[in-house]
């Protein structure tokens, strides 16, 4: 059972779509119940609100789906805007029925409050694909205030018509002066790299701007480009990924003085550490980290992190392992459903892995690892036993740089089968890396080194009050 990370309850969550207002963060999202028979087709928006990332309040279904036949029997990813004395979110319709009639299956749709709490829909206001794009893909619409046009401008997840199916995704810009009639304009970034940039935000901070989208061409993973101005050139910094793969759909919003990553840990199928990754999951949250270089990284928000009050340490005097040609281990205790584990690692000279083990049965036979690699300068999920021949999850995995005798620090947060993992490495390298952990339901948890030594220091695992 997960309590710490947010999903709805009889339900699961996917695509939060987050608006800041008076201190507190509405997050709007699409709710799958998994349960056709029961709930019907279709997908509706959910509102739940929060001042901390930890306690939430919910609100309730904010947009309702459609019937069989409307554009919108699915409504899916948009953007929440205030403007013109009103709020306005702008949304997916999305009906996979309506291709076989000749229509488009995708259309952006608009709807609008008072309060954020009752939404009237503007059926009127529903755009298409226009000439040049693929119509069956005009998608996730962000919309902002471009104070240089003069206008509104709204990005979306769109495919041009011309080159390799696979290769066409692109992120198309409408302008607006009125916000119901949008005319088309050069797409702010088409790369040629990915089948479609979904979920598209943008923002700027400091002297740069910043452009996110979430791709499955390659990898399913929420990627940023950055440039010095709207016009670009966009330039691709060496990690463009802010987590790995069980982190997706991520959209942005700022209070004024930080700015949060929203994004959704997907369940599996079948409950099953090899089961197909799933649509939708729960809420994890990350905060944005402006590096000097411009380049961004994230870290766990500080509310979550103090929401883990009860403070134990471990081995105060720290924890050496020796294991030349070997693997040696510590085991420091029972692993808690939900907790929080901290801990410093001094990686030895030559050592080929180091970190933390959870859920660790008794004969030591099965494990999870958080392992730290420094001659392969990364960060792994592994597990024993594990399907197949491999060296470790590769759908889990993060690049961080790694140096003998140079302190990596590793805060893990455990809830159910939700695990993430923020590392900080050697000059400023921090990474995020999110999992899912079906198949060993608990254990004792402790540290590792295989192949050479390693240090553990400032261990602690936390719990809820």
């Amino acid at each position: 059972m997960t309590l710490f990370f947010y999903k709805p309850e009889g339900a699961w969550a996917a695509d939060f779509i987050p608006f800041h207002k008076n201190g507190r963060y509405h997050l709007f999202y699409l709710l799958d119940w998994r349960d056709r028979d029961r709930r019907g087709e279709g997908t509706p928006w959910y509102q739940i609100s929060t001042t901390d990332f930890v306690h939430f309040t919910e609100h309730g279904e904010m947009l309702p789906r459609g019937g069989h036949d409307a554009q919108d029997l699915y409504v899916f990813t948009g953007s929440v805007i205030e403007a013109l004395g009103q709020y306005h979110i702008f949304y997916t319709g999305h009906n996979p029925h309506l291709r076989r009639q000749g229509q488009p299956e995708q259309g952006v749709m608009h709807a609008v409050s008072d309060d954020l709490l009752r939404w009237r829909k503007l059926p009127e206001d529903t755009f298409f694909a226009p000439a040049g794009y693929e119509p069956h893909d005009w998608r996730d619409p962000f919309v902002f205030w471009n104070d240089d046009a003069g206008e509104f401008w709204m990005l979306l997840a769109a495919r041009g018509t011309q080159g390799p199916a696979r290769r066409r995704g692109l992120t198309a810009v409408c302008a607006s002066t009125d916000l119901k009639h949008w005319q088309p304009r050069e797409p702010l970034y088409a790369p040629g790299l990915y089948f479609t940039h979904e979920c598209p935000d943008l923002f700027r901070m400091g002297d740069w701007w910043y452009l996110l989208f979430s791709e499955f061409t390659e990898r399913c993973v929420t990627r940023y480009r950055m440039a010095r101005a709207l016009s670009g050139p966009w330039h691709t910094p060496a990690d463009d990924v802010f987590d790995g793969r069980a982190f997706y759909a991520a959209k942005t919003a700022s209070d004024g003085q930080r700015r949060f990553l929203f994004g959704w840990n997907p369940t599996r199928q079948g409950e099953t550490d090899t089961g197909a990754w799933q649509w939708g999951g729960n809420l994890v949250t990350h905060e944005i980290v402006q590096n000097e270089d411009g380049t961004l990284s994230v870290r766990p928000p500080a509310p979550v992190s103090a929401a883990f009050s009860r403070r134990t340490p471990v081995w105060e005097a720290g924890t050496t392992l020796q294991a030349e040609g070997t693997f040696a281990c510590a085991v420091a205790g029972a692993l808690p459903a939900t907790c929080k584990i901290e801990a410093t690692v001094r990686p030895g000279t030559g050592v080929k892995g180091c970190g933390l083990m959870l859920r660790v049965s008794d004969d030591l036979d099965s494990a999870y690892y958080i392992r730290l690699e420094p001659h392969r300068q990364r960060l792994v999920l592994d597990s024993w036993p594990r399907a197949g021949d491999l060296p470790h999850w590769v759908e889990i995995e993060r690049p961080l740089r790694l140096m003998a005798d140079q302190p990596a620090r590793l805060t893990v947060f455990v809830d159910g089968s939700v695990c993430e993992v923020y590392a900080e490495g050697a000059a400023g390298s921090r990474v995020a890396m999110s999992a899912r952990l079906y198949n060993l339901k608990s254990g004792n948890w402790g540290v590792f080194a295989q192949e050479g030594s390693a240090t553990f220091d400032a261990l602690a695992l936390s719990t809820l009050p």
